[in-house]
């Protein structure tokens, strides 16, 4: 019984070790619950400068207001929000890194990001010829569907918790798709809801041991 006990011991050690030379296993669940608050306010941002009151029809609704202006305004509030999510990130990274003495700048992390950056770079441009078109409403729809393509792309690299997060990603644009003047609702729960969520899973489950 003792030599089963060992046995599975050594093979755990030997998984570690193989996950910590092949899979980039510094991302921090934290990260995700910052970047998921700042997509919130980012899209509290956007929602008090793009939708504006109106007493048309006696209902003081408010309706989506489109212009060049409120465009860039948008483009800045969430480049603002990914620079912000992307040094924190960073910031945590380098730190659980350290902490676990693992290694930051070698073949899993450049594999990670260039599986990243590739579906999010195309994305971007799309985004941002449909920006300079004035076609603002698909936006959201197509950052939730290629940031969920890029996250499953780069799964392979790291937990596989990141392949469900984005095929949530993934449902939640092709569903806003369908409701299109509902984008920022949709858009507010895959980048803030749904970060926020698993960050904290992921904090529990790799951060807290």
């Amino acid at each position: 019984m003792k030599e089963n006990i060992e046995y599975l011991k050594d093979l755990r050690d030997v998984k570690q070790l193989m996950e910590r030379s092949s899979k980039f296993i510094s991302l921090s669940g934290l990260s995700g619950v910052m970047a998921g608050l700042y997509a919130l306010v980012c899209a509290y941002l956007v929602y008090q400068n793009m939708y504006q009151e109106t007493d048309y029809g006696g209902g003081g609704q408010r309706i989506l207001f489109v212009s060049s202006v409120n465009s860039q305004m948008m483009f800045i509030y969430g480049l603002s929000s990914l620079v912000l999510a992307f040094a924190t990130f960073f910031y945590l990274t380098l730190k659980k890194a350290k902490r676990n003495q693992l290694k930051v700048f070698g073949k899993p992390a450049f594999q990670l990001f260039y599986s990243l950056l590739t579906p999010l770079v195309v994305g971007g441009l799309v985004c941002l010829i449909l920006i300079s078109n004035g076609e603002i409403l698909y936006i959201a729809p197509l950052t939730l569907i290629f940031y969920g393509l890029a996250l499953i792309n780069a799964s392979q690299f790291t937990y596989s918790d990141i392949k469900g997060l984005g095929f949530v990603q993934c449902i939640l644009g092709i569903i806003s798709l369908y409701f299109i003047g509902y984008g920022l609702v949709f858009w507010s729960l895959g980048f803030g809801v749904s970060h926020i969520i698993y960050g904290v899973i992921m904090y529990r489950k790799y951060d807290k041991q």
